[in-house]
């Protein structure tokens, strides 16, 4: 259940391509829910502010209609909420709701990788994971970490999570499960997050000259679930994933201060 900020919000090529794509926008629609989702959950968009299409469409260089299409589909996802007399205004993200949306994501995502192995890898597609899985273990074995190499791991992971939903063939989980994509994707939580970051000590919020732990076992996990897929065990590969998806949950709880 999800590096450099402004990089991840107006690298369009990126970003269009997300873990789970709501099937029913059209690609400019697309493109501008992605990043008015991002801006909202980093907090670039303030909590309550009001979202003007005309404004937006001009800040973001797109004509109005994106936006008010990706406005309506972040108004049913949760994040902005809309009053006759308001308009829309965003919404502020909770540690509750990253929580309970990373919860959710790892059922979601723990059901379509038993479906991926129930329905059966085509060749390409596990080779494409594969591949994905071993550009993520170069990555970590340079034992170098800055902003750029994060973006990069991040994006091979929402690749690797975006393949297996995929593979699942059920347009019904991925929309189900774009619903939980509330907390960077691209990134730590724990720094990109406001409600997670504003709750989190500094030193956990710095970045770390080599592969910081967490991303050494998620890559270990990444392997150990492409493992499941090969020898063809769906309850193997449904219980590390959602295993896998959890434990962001349990370190950002271990990690936040109580208050």
């Amino acid at each position: 259940m999800g590096h450099v900020t402004n990089k991840a919000t107006t690298d369009g090529a990126g970003q269009e391509d997300a873990l789970a794509d709501p099937q029913q926008t059209e690609p400019a629609t697309h493109s501008v829910l992605m990043r008015l989702r991002e801006m909202i959950v980093t907090g670039k968009i303030a909590p309550d502010a009001k979202l003007r299409a005309e404004a937006l469409a001009t800040q973001l260089e797109v004509s109005r209609t994106p936006i008010r299409s990706a406005l309506a589909v972040l108004s049913a996802e949760g994040l902005v909420s809309y009053s006759v007399n308001r308009g829309y205004t965003a919404r502020a993200v909770t540690v509750g709701d990253v929580f309970d949306s990373i919860e959710v994501r790892a059922t979601l995502e723990g059901m379509a990788a038993h479906a991926a192995v129930d329905l059966g890898w085509e060749p390409g597609e596990l080779r494409r994971l594969a591949g994905l899985v071993e550009q993520g273990r170069a990555i970590v074995d340079r034992g170098e970490w800055s902003e750029r190499i994060e973006y990069e791991w991040y994006e091979l992971n929402r690749q690797f999570h975006r393949a297996i939903m995929v593979a699942s063939r059920n347009e019904v989980l991925r929309n189900a499960v774009r619903m939980t994509l509330i907390y960077p994707i691209l990134g730590d939580a724990a720094r990109l997050c406001p409600s997670i970051a504003a709750s989190v000590p500094p030193r956990h919020r710095q970045l770390p000259s080599t592969p910081p732990a967490h991303i050494l076992e998620s890559q270990a996990a990444h392997e150990e679930v492409l493992d499941a897929f090969r020898r063809d065990d769906g309850a193997e590969a449904q219980r590390l994933i959602s295993e896998h998806v959890l434990a962001t949950k349990h370190r950002l709880h271990a990690i936040l201060i109580p208050r």
